[in-house]
């Protein structure tokens, strides 16, 4: 054979070039002098050099700067750690009781709707807290996972991702149409529109209350949050959208109403009719000490209270109508007083509006600091300076400009008290003082108003901190101004628990009775009224979930558990005549291999050798009729398993219809033991014998049957077309996979029984057998239209079970995903189908499900696409970084030298996406995708694609390209200085790439616009 001198087994030059970088295995160990290492490192270096002691500009830069903002990639890496503990000690530690299990849950499954449902529900303001809370001292800090290598979960990442996707679904609040209250149209007066009021109306607006409204003196909305939250911590759409969704209850926000004796008192609305008040005003007032008395702005003294309200409507865009403020500038050195949040608020706000130097100075010492750790890390990064143990005793002023301050040293002595000395002092030169020493109520006009409510000394409500009711009836008071609450979260709960209170002393001013524990409606859109029902058979399933005759179902107490909890129907567990009865083997239920070497929840398979129910016929007969009387709504069907004798077929199924059972299951397809016992498996992979059992059972009974089919054949559309020749009325697919799931390095398998150590060939389930149980289905419906068809295998979540329907399945069997947690996945299965029904009949562009195109981002955060002399995106690291972070400090300037252009140009628009197709019903998307299955030689060769990879959004770790080089088609470059990665012309659209890709949608596949080439080793063909 002719060669012509070409070596066809070695890479050409030019792939050769390509390799460069590709992993060897090294035969030596590798030696870099440490001068050499030392560069290298400053070159790679994506965080902050520690020895540097100063950062870029950040004048005018108001991004987001927080390390808990999550992209969808982040946000299911996160959810999945979750173990979603038992009586979860994070919902126990957060103020509102968000089930935060349950949200996380949702999460991790890709039902936001369902996780923004659940956060909303028990907090309104949940976007808010997301972005704002001290998780870590809340509901973090009560993580399980803290006792954990890995740390605690970012439950704050978590909830503020959640709620801005249903933020973007642009869906409406709505009442429950179940909602009624008697007296609900008392009319409500809640005074001050921050947190505590905007969450008082919504629980009582969900109530059935149709008369409220809120009083704010500002010209905008969201109080504390809009005005002293930093933009780069809680932008001003996130409070809007929120006020918009207190607003899409019929709640009223009246702007420049204000609490003081010329306009509005507690008096004067008792006496204009309204039935209950409540007052959530915060603390308006600085506490200012003696020293700061004659200072003024102009002179440089700034409070937080007229500090932040300046910075924010200069910054936040939509905060008001009004003509745009300009941003403080603060040229020089910065002297922020104060140890809280709002201290490090004012300092790192303080370097966006020009500061060179901040200096937070505290009276006490730095482990004393009352501010959250998330702040005080991000006045850290931002290289302001810490000074503790200083009490400020004298300003400097020199041509009516603050020019210093003089300080004593202070400490703590033995009895714990902090005193100065004065002997001790210190002098430091600035150009600004802000003093952030908290707020209160001092406003005598204020506290006029207020009357005839009793005060305490320090002039605020006296309450009764349960109900947070006043001394006057039917005034309520929540927030800062009830002097309890230090966080907002706290305040969301504080008019929770006064709007539950008010409705009670409205109730019973009425002599009416409410219960004694709190029953607070829960968050609602137009999605939670699609009807998920569908009919099988003739019989009505209430959704299309069910527990399969597995683990889940071992007693019927658990079946009852489950129809509780909200599940459609059950199969029980399967059961056979006394003279066939089982005993297990144990241990017989173990974890699998298939998701690697995980621990703890979202196993991805997992393998048991349990046998069918060791409880008696009898047992089970008992226990349906007790179901179907308890649960006449609901579908339970009977599974049953015999051997090849018709009259045992006949017996039991018979017994089985007397009982009440809505329907039976037929297992012909346990792949372990019973086969050995002329049961199950060695039934169901004979076409005659599941055609004759069929034809049995069938003369036997009038009620709808199922026959159970095992994946361990060759054919499986064999079975179902037995059965159906039987006269089965459908199929249940499929039953697990046989196989041996691990074998210890001793060579011990797992499980091991007995003192043998022996084991045998279990049943794979999970996610690890989704695809051939999708492809049972499928197959099973083009070969069967409309024959209905019990999907099961790897289904854990709506997103899987609407691929199972739109399969074929007309219903879906769960198992692992319950073994995974517990029956209260059922709730997020429902919100999840729902909101996929609803969200196909809404025009939202390249949405996939319930998950929006991804965004160009760098850690779920806006990636700045900045570009080099040559047209290339700028590396995120080493000096590249620093390149760009002086480009953004660049922009900036610019945007802020062009400030003549307002900001702000009215409130945030909020776009609410109605349907404009009908929403579809389960039974409109059955087998909806089985057309686009069909056979190898019908797929299209003729149009190709090509891999694109975003450079703004990679992040440089090469996967793409030496999976392209060692799985592929070697046509990824790699640039050894800038590590992006290239598509060459030689790509042949495979998509290995984007499936090891880390960022989601970073690579995408796009129609390739030149010929296409294909290199056949002895020649080069290219297709027209």
């Amino acid at each position: 054979m002719a060669t012509n001198g070409v070596c066809y087994s070695k890479d050409l030059p030019d792939i050769e070039t390509v390799l460069q970088l590709n992993p060897r295995v090294k035969p030596y160990a590798e030696l870099t002098p440490t001068i050499v290492s030392k560069k290298n490192k400053s070159k790679w270096k994506r965080n902050n050099d520690k020895n540097c002691s100063t950062s870029c500009s950040l004048v005018n830069n108001f991004d987001d700067i927080k390390h808990t903002t999550l992209s969808e990639r982040g946000a299911l890496r996160e959810a999945a750690r979750c173990l979603k503990c038992a009586d979860a000690p994070c919902q126990k530690s957060c103020p509102t009781q968000i089930d935060i299990k349950s949200f996380i849950t949702s999460i991790s499954n890709k039902n936001y709707y369902g996780a923004a449902k659940a956060i909303f529900s028990d907090n309104p303001l949940g976007l808010t807290c997301g972005m704002v809370c001290p998780t870590s001292d809340l509901c973090v800090g009560g993580c399980n996972l803290y006792a954990s290598e890995e740390g605690p979960i970012n439950i704050g990442g978590l909830q503020q991702f959640a709620t801005e996707v249903f933020k973007d679904m642009g869906i409406s609040q709505i009442r429950s149409p179940d909602a009624s209250v008697s007296f609900g149209d008392t009319k409500i007066a809640l005074i001050g529109c921050g947190p505590a009021s905007l969450s008082c109306a919504t629980f009582l607006a969900r109530m059935g209350y149709n008369d409220l409204t809120i009083f704010e003196k500002r010209s905008y909305v969201g109080g504390l949050s809009s005005s002293e939250i930093p933009q780069y911590r809680l932008p001003f759409d996130a409070v809007s959208f929120e006020v918009d969704l207190v607003k899409d209850l019929g709640v009223k926000i009246e702007c420049g109403r204000s609490l003081s004796t010329s306009e509005i008192t507690v008096e004067k609305l008792q006496n204009e009719g309204y039935g209950a008040i409540f007052i959530g005003i915060g603390k308006p007032d600085a506490n200012i000490i003696p020293i700061f008395k004659d200072l003024t702005e102009d002179m440089g003294f700034y409070t937080s209270k007229s500090f932040l309200p300046r910075v924010a409507k200069s910054s936040k865009k939509g905060l008001c109508v009004c003509k745009k403020e300009s941003l403080p500038i603060l040229k020089g050195t910065v002297i922020v007083l104060g140890a809280g949040d709002t201290a490090f608020d004012c300092a790192t706000s303080a370097l966006r509006c020009g500061a060179s130097k901040v200096f937070v100075v505290f009276r006490k010492g730095c482990t004393n600091i009352r501010a959250v750790p998330e702040e005080v890390e991000l006045a850290w990064e931002e290289k302001c300076e810490f000074l503790p143990f200083m009490s400020p005793v004298k300003v400097e002023v020199k041509d009516k400009k603050v020019v210093g301050m003089q300080f004593h040293r202070t400490e703590q002595n033995e009895a714990g008290e902090w005193i100065e000395d004065e002997e001790q002092s210190i002098k430091l030169k600035a150009n600004y003082i802000i003093s952030a020493f908290g707020s209160a109520l001092l406003d005598k006009d204020i506290l006029e108003a207020l009357k005839p409510v009793k005060c305490d000394k320090y002039g605020y409500p006296e309450l009764n901190f349960t109900t947070m009711a006043t001394s006057v009836p039917g005034v309520f008071c929540g927030g800062d101004t009830a002097n309890l609450s230090d966080t907002t979260v706290e305040s969301v709960n504080d008019g929770k628990t006064a709007a539950w209170n008010i409705h009670k002393y409205i109730q019973e001013k009425n002599n009416l009775q409410v219960p004694e524990k709190p029953c607070l409606p829960k968050f609602m859109t137009n999605i939670d009224l699609v009807d998920i029902s569908v009919e099988i058979c003739g019989l009505k399933f209430p959704n299309p979930f069910g527990l399969a005759s597995a683990p889940p179902t071992t007693a019927s107490s658990m079946l009852r558990r489950a129809f509780q909890n909200g599940w459609g129907f059950v199969v029980t567990k399967t059961f056979s005549l006394e003279k066939d009865i089982v005993t297990n083997v144990s241990p017989r239920i173990v974890k699998g291999t298939t998701s690697r070497h995980l621990y703890g929840p979202e196993q991805g398979s997992f393998l048991n050798i349990e046998l069918i129910s060791e409880k008696t016929e009898e047992y089970w007969l008992r226990s349906i009729t007790e179901l179907k009387r308890d649960f006449p709504d609901r579908i339970l069907i009977a599974s049953i398993m015999c051997t090849y004798n018709k009259e045992d077929w006949l017996e039991l199924s018979r017994k089985c219809e007397v009982a009440g059972a809505d329907a039976l299951e037929l297992n012909l397809s346990c792949p372990h033991g019973m086969g050995e016992r002329g049961m199950g498996l060695a039934c169901g992979q004979d076409p005659e014998l599941v055609l004759n059992i069929s034809k049995w059972v069938r003369s036997a009974v009038k009620m709808p049957f199922f026959v159970k089919l095992t994946p361990n054949i060759t054919n499986i559309t064999d079975i179902a077309k037995a059965a159906y020749d039987g006269g089965a009325d459908g199929v249940s697919a499929i039953n697990t996979v046989s196989g041996l799931m691990s074998l210890n390095a001793d060579g011990q398998p797992w499980p091991a029984i007995g003192t043998k150590k022996q084991t045998t060939y279990g049943g794979v389930s999970g996610n690890a057998t989704r695809p051939m149980g999708l492809k049972a289905v499928s197959a099973i419906s083009k070969m069967l239209p409309n024959f209905p068809i019990l999907g099961i295998g790897g289904i854990d979540s709506a997103d899987v079970a609407l691929q199972f329907i739109q399969a074929g399945a007309s219903a879906v069997q769960i198992c692992s995903a319950v073994q995974n947690q517990d029956f209260t996945v059922i709730d997020d299965y429902i919100t999840g189908l729902q909101t996929l029904l609803y969200l196909k009949s809404l025009s939202l562009e390249n949405w996939d499900g319930q998950s929006p195109q991804t965004p160009v981002h760098q850690k779920g955060k806006p990636a700045y696409q900045f570009r080099d002399d040559e047209g290339k995106a700028i590396p995120n690291f080493g000096e590249y970084k620093k390149i760009k972070e002086k480009l953004i400090a660049r922009l900036k300037l610019e945007e802020l030298e062009k400030s003549d252009t307002p900001v702000q140009n009215g409130v945030p628009h909020r776009q609410i996406h109605e349907p404009v197709r009908p929403i579809l019903k389960v039974a409109d998307v059955i087998g909806s995708a089985v057309q686009r299955v069909t056979t190898y030689n019908n797929l299209d060769n003729k149009k190709q694609v090509v891999a694109l990879i975003n450079d703004d959004m990679c992040i440089n770790c090469g996967k793409c390209y030496m999976a392209c080089n060692d799985s592929g088609y070697q046509a990824i470059t790699f640039d050894p200085d800038t590590h992006q990665a290239h598509v060459t012309n030689d790509c042949t659209g495979c998509t290995l790439c984007v499936s090891v890709c880390p960022i989601i949608d970073c690579i995408s596949m796009v129609e390739k616009k030149i010929p296409h080439t294909i290199k056949r080793g002895t020649r080069v063909e290219i297709m027209a």
